[in-house]
């Protein structure tokens, strides 16, 4: 029963004798129908011959190599050139003749390697076949052989058209699967940068806030324990983003952070960071990624409000509407820490990003106080 899951893939694997053997046998017998006899391509006027034991050699000839044209394209068109030449030569003017096109295009779209000289002998060897059937036939017109000479080559440009095309559409699917990857790889690290970031930041922040309350035991537990449930949370968040790039993982990918804007809020509070938080409306039951971006808005500029303005006072006001999620958030200026002068720029257009895909609107920029302020505005209900 093993073997039996084995005969599919034979019928798929592309260099398989199995699709061109029925061609094969289907003009082999053809060619010996009485309704198909002498009814083939007919090159310099001989007259009709009556088939006999050279009939049988050039229609095989012709047909036959059919079945091994996609893995020996070019022992193929020999074989079927030589049988062609023969079927003429002979006025038998077999059906078989069809073969020599479909060869043609086989090499022209197949062969790696010296098509250009294949093509070169293939045309020097016509002329000796024109010209002995030129003297054997009733003396047909140059222009004859010349109008077949043009054909056989509008078959071979039909397989190196076959061959472009074939190869711009590997390469088209080459850049596709670039591009995904790369999309792929932009994605995890701007869910990296979300979740790492704001985590780290507010443990470090906490982490300082503790080496100053030594000399207050009750304080500093209260600050260190503030770090390791921040160090939970992030661990939590890890787990479920490799949850989501695990292609094994279950149905539910949907980060529990989501709509927990109080507990963000909480934790930057916890941070050392006055935050005022005001959030009007129901969240809708399915958000789609609108909450998930919401959440991420509001995660990223609290985190730049703890590593550049830590101490200002900062205000956090979401809006759930019926058509939209609307987010602002916002620092004083007041903080005395010094802002460091530039930062990698990742969060802020990461976020960006995130809401143009959702076709929002994303703004932010400092305001005249000194401050910084964040407003995005998001289309509720927005696909995941």
């Amino acid at each position: 029963m093993t073997g039996l899951p084995r005969i599919p893939q034979r019928w798929r694997r592309p260099n398989a004798a199995l699709w061109y053997a029925p061609l094969a046998l289907l003009l082999l017998a053809a060619s010996f129908l009485p309704g198909f006899r002498n009814n083939g391509t007919e090159l310099g006027g001989l007259p009709n011959r009556p088939f006999d034991a050279l009939a049988v050699v050039a229609i095989a000839l012709q047909s036959l190599p059919l079945a091994g044209r996609r893995r020996w394209p070019v022992a193929c068109l020999t074989a079927v050139s030589l049988g062609f030449a023969l079927d003429q030569l002979r006025g038998y003017h077999t059906l078989a003749g069809t073969a020599l096109p479909i060869a043609l295009i086989s090499v022209a779209s197949l062969v790696e390697h010296r098509r250009r000289t294949t093509a070169i002998v293939l045309s020097a060897a016509y002329i000796p076949l024109a010209v002995a059937l030129h003297r054997l036939g009733p003396g047909d017109p140059p222009s004859e052989f010349v109008a077949f000479y043009l054909a056989v080559a509008l078959a071979w440009g039909v397989g190196l058209w076959l061959r472009n095309t074939r190869a711009m559409e590997t390469e088209r699917r080459r850049r596709v699967a670039e591009d995904t990857r790369n999309a792929e790889r932009t994605r995890i690290a701007r869910e990296l940068h979300d979740v790492v970031t704001h985590h780290v930041t507010a443990m470090v922040v906490q982490a300082e806030a503790a080496r100053c309350l030594t000399a207050a035991p009750d304080r500093l537990d209260q600050s260190l324990r503030a770090v390791t449930d921040t160090g939970r949370e992030a661990i939590t968040d890890l787990r479920h983003l490799l949850d989501l790039l695990d292609p094994n993982h279950g149905a539910e990918t949907t980060p529990p952070p989501v709509g927990k804007l109080l507990t963000l809020v909480e934790q930057t509070r916890r941070a050392g960071q006055p935050v005022e938080f005001t959030e009007e409306g129901t969240p809708a039951d399915s958000a789609g990624s609108a909450g998930l971006v919401t959440y991420r808005v509001v995660q990223e500029a609290l985190t730049n409000a703890l590593k550049y303005a830590h101490g200002s006072a900062t205000s956090v006001r979401v809006h759930h509407g019926e058509r939209e999620i609307s987010v602002e958030v916002s620092t004083d200026g007041s903080s005395t820490k010094a802002a460091p002068t530039r930062g990698s720029g990742r969060g802020l257009a990461g976020l960006r990003e995130r809401v143009d895909v959702l076709g929002g609107d994303f703004s932010a920029g400092p305001q005249p106080d000194g401050g910084f302020v964040v407003r995005v505005r998001i289309p509720a209900g927005s696909p995941s």
